[in-house]
């Protein structure tokens, strides 16, 4: 009799032993707590995801409280309709950081300092003090206004050098006897306002010496009309600090009717300085419109109505739109220059993105210039905007119609 013994390897051993080892209650139990924890991950998962959607939702509702309760569900894009000059151009400057940059201020002749300049020149006086002493002669021959300015007396120290700059920026002013057609649109303090055209406009030499500078400097320019011209016309002359690293800053003003003046021969005047006030020369149309969602506001310069002192072919018109706004200043946008008439039309709108929400304190200035050829100056000045405790008139109706652009007509000052 033979007998087959069968071998059998030491892998197939091995692995029919764990088989025996490894009970069917084990098998299951693994599986049980496998499948519990693929479902407490799964639950982690769940929870976290739903804990994000509630806290998004929570922020967004928020912000838009903040913005307006009016109108947030609809579309903001700008009507295909509307074309603009430019793209947008938004670059925020901390105010905070503009005294370091003191070259912006070094050069008189550049385009950032004196004309362009004369939008931030500081208005504001702590202490008045001081005196003008000056001449005025009217030549009936030639028909010519003389005027000289002779010394500023008594100045007030306000820098802390020891030598005092100062210079004379002198106006000769004549009030129109029409009035503009669109005051019924002005608010209630503008309308008995006068509205003046600028004939002449010149400035002393910058004096640096101290509390009592002497000047000398001579101005003159023909007059026509005698009778009519001396009875409507007043003489503005005002004192200011010259800063080379910083803005200019006004100390005073005297202002002077020459109707009422026998200046038929030489005559000498000293006058106390008196707080500066700004004067009616224009009305400018303008367009204001907020787009609370996007963070932009619209800036429509629609029109400029002046009255020209002389008319010449060759002279035109633009503006220049600043915005500040919760203390950052946003890079300024010009105007094309056109023609200069009677009312100049601009109808040119701008963009402006605001750095942040919510809007406490907003100032939009206007400021319009005349140029011919090579020079040109300012005209006036208009100033749009909000503060913590108030608001202006335009402000507010902007605010109430939301995504809806507001005209209204301003005062041009100077």
């Amino acid at each position: 009799m033979i007998v087959v013994m069968e071998s059998h390897s030491p892998l197939e051993l091995l692995s029919a032993q764990l088989k025996i080892l490894v009970s069917d209650t084990v098998k299951y139990t693994l599986l049980g707590l496998s499948v519990s924890l693929l479902l407490l991950a799964l639950g982690i998962l769940c929870w976290q995801t739903i804990r994000y959607c509630k806290q998004t939702k929570n922020n967004r509702g928020t912000r838009q409280t903040r913005v307006n309760s009016l109108l947030l569900y609809t579309d903001e894009r700008p009507s295909m309709a509307v074309l603009y000059s430019r793209p947008p151009h938004t670059k925020v400057e901390d105010i905070c950081l503009e005294g370091h940059r003191v070259n912006h201020y070094l050069s008189p002749s550049s385009d950032s300092s004196q004309t362009e300049g004369e939008v931030d020149e500081k208005v504001s006086i702590k202490k008045l003090e001081g005196s003008l002493r000056f001449s005025l002669y009217y030549d009936q021959m030639q028909s010519r206004l003389v005027v000289t300015i002779l010394q500023v007396k008594r100045l007030q120290e306000h820098t802390e050098s020891c030598s005092q700059q100062s210079f004379v920026k002198v106006r000769l002013m004549r009030a129109e006897s029409h009035r503009l057609n669109l005051e019924d649109n002005w608010d209630k303090e503008e309308k008995g306002k006068i509205l003046w055209t600028v004939l002449q406009e010149w400035k002393t030499q910058i004096i640096r010496s101290g509390s009592n500078p002497l000047l000398g400097d001579q101005f003159s320019c023909a007059l026509q009309q005698q009778e009519d011209m001396l009875h409507h016309t007043n003489l503005r002359m005002e004192v200011w600090d010259f800063d080379t690293f910083s803005r200019n800053t006004i100390l005073g003003e005297v202002r002077v009717q020459l109707g009422q003046l026998k200046i038929s021969q030489p005559l000498e005047l000293q006058e106390e300085l008196q707080i500066p006030q700004k004067d009616l020369v224009g009305e400018v149309l303008l367009s204001l419109k907020f787009l609370p969602t996007s963070q932009r506001l619209e800036v429509g310069l629609l029109k400029v109505r002046t009255v020209p002192a002389e008319t010449h072919s060759d002279t035109a018109l633009y503006a220049r739109i600043s915005i500040q706004c919760n203390q950052y200043r946003l890079r300024y946008q010009k105007t094309s220059a056109v023609s200069r008439c009677l009312m100049t039309i601009f109808n040119e709108v701008f963009i402006f993105s605001l750095p942040e929400f919510p809007l406490e304190r907003c100032k939009i200035t206007v400021s319009v210039y005349e140029t011919r050829k090579t020079n040109k100056h300012l005209i006036g000045q208009l100033t749009v905007g909000k503060e913590k405790s108030s608001e202006d008139k335009h402000w507010n109706l902007m605010m109430c119609s939301v995504r809806q652009p507001v005209a209204k007509w301003h005062g041009l000052m100077i």
